[in-house]
């Protein structure tokens, strides 16, 4: 098992997605599946295992699962039924530490959730798009939170371009939390460098930036009423 200190991923993590930018096709990625399996699913999953414990110690609602499929980890496929663009595979990786009532919240019970690409990877949390019900309790908590709501938005939300041009109704426009209340998404995120996601101390960093985005997570899980 791989130890929350040391890290699984290499440069030849992303040396493969650039590699299968450039050659998105079942030929070259059948040539290439012993790298694949090597350095992109076997560091992904060694990772999600090796954070289980610290994914935990954060909130003991998060789901560390890994699973090669149905776990944490996206899959590599992508869907091409309705795409205009047939390129078999994803050229990044995703993997969600999910919450154990994001099924029936879906969007609106707070995880963490790492996107892996070359020159863009990040960690985000929050709440993003959530059901409208979910989305109404989130609103009226902002109105309610007062100082909860402050150090919950202290941790930066990302711009929200799904934003409303006016203050949806039921809300007094003249409130100081008028822009919030204009959101679709709450969602704050970190990114890292290629060259941060393979150094030593990237497990560490990580987890670091998970427990500093914990206020957004509490209190969106508060509004909608999920425990945390």
């Amino acid at each position: 098992m791989t130890s929350p200190a040391s890290n699984p991923f290499t440069p030849e993590f992303f040396r493969f997605f650039r590699e299968l930018k450039k050659n998105n096709n079942r030929p070259w990625f059948q040539k290439n599946k012993i790298r694949y399996d090597r350095d992109v699913l076997g560091a992904c999953l060694a990772f999600v295992e090796a954070m289980g414990p610290g994914v935990n110690r954060i909130s003991p609602q998060l789901v560390a699962d890994p699973r090669p499929v149905g776990g944490s980890l996206m899959r590599i496929y992508r869907d091409i039924r309705f795409s205009r663009d047939k390129s078999p595979y994803r050229t990044s990786m995703g993997i969600h530490f999910f919450h154990r009532q994001s099924e029936r919240h879906d969007g609106a019970a707070p995880g963490f959730f790492l996107h892996l690409a070359p020159g863009g990877s990040f960690v985000a949390s929050g709440a993003w798009m959530p059901s409208p019900p979910d989305l109404a309790k989130i609103r009226q908590a902002i109105v309610k939170g007062g100082r909860a709501w402050e150090a919950a938005k202290a941790v930066g939300l990302a711009a929200d371009e799904s934003a409303l041009k006016r203050v949806p109704p039921g809300f007094d426009p003249s409130l100081g939390s008028a822009d919030d209340l204009r959101r679709k998404n709450f969602v704050t995120m970190s990114r890292f460098t290629d060259f941060a996601v393979t150094s030593s101390d990237f497990p560490r960093r990580f987890l670091a930036e998970c427990r500093r985005m914990q206020p957004l997570n509490r209190f969106l899980a508060n509004a909608v009423r999920v425990a945390y």
